[in-house]
């Protein structure tokens, strides 16, 4: 005799936490073409921006995961998500004349608008 699991539903994401999560991946997908715009370019990427990059890609990613599977610590997460955005927008900010910097610039600070929203919230 098998014993079957009980079957649990996950309420849907609101629409502040689904609209935080398309914000945490699109600031990712920028944050990582950025990156490999700055590789392309060679020696004028500076390492505070490259570290700043990594740091938000990874950051808005995890971020986005664990709100999809509600963490426990996902209100902590968007804390520090948006601390890392905020950095990343500040290093990207020092390229003014580059329109790709600027464009990351602007994801993150939307990002970060918005976890610090959702680290408020009850997830």
């Amino acid at each position: 005799m098998t014993q079957q699991q009980p079957t649990t539903t996950l309420e849907p994401l609101s629409k502040e936490m689904q609209d935080c999560v398309n914000a945490c991946m699109a600031c990712h997908g920028v944050c990582e073409e950025t990156m490999s715009s700055c590789l392309q370019k060679g020696g004028q990427a500076q390492m505070r921006i490259m570290r700043a990059l990594m740091d938000c890609a990874e950051m808005t990613r995890m971020c986005a995961d664990m709100m999809m599977r509600r963490s426990p610590l996902a209100n902590e997460m968007c804390t520090m998500c948006a601390q890392a955005c905020d950095l990343c927008a500040e290093a990207c900010m020092s390229m003014p004349d580059d329109d790709r910097m600027m464009r990351c610039a602007e994801s993150c600070r939307r990002c970060s608008e918005m976890c610090r929203a959702m680290a408020g919230a009850t997830m």
